[in-house]
C-alpha cells in the first residue's frame, strides 16, 4: 500500500540538521545535490522524515 501525503511528516532544514548532527548548510547541500529529496514551500524547504531516516540508515555501517 502506498503512503499518502496525509501520512508524510515533513521536517524543516533545522530539524534535519539536528537529527543528522550536521549544519544547516550541509542539509542544503544534500538537498541541492539530490541526495536528500525535498519540497519547496515559498523560500524554504521541507524534507520528508522517511527520506532522512533512510539516508541516516544507509550511512550507518553494518556490524557482523
Amino acid at each position: 500500500m502506498s503512503q499518502g501525503l496525509i501520512d508524510v511528516r515533513f521536517l524543516t532544514v533545522a530539524e534535519v540538521a539536528e537529527m543528522m548532527r550536521v549544519s544547516n548548510m550541509t542539509v542544503y547541500r544534500l538537498v541541492h545535490s539530490g541526495e536528500l529529496p525535498a519540497v519547496r514551500f515559498g523560500r524554504s524547504f521541507r524534507i520528508p522524515e522517511s527520506a532522512v531516516l533512510s539516508v541516516i540508515g544507509a550511512s550507518v555501517p553494518r556490524v557482523g
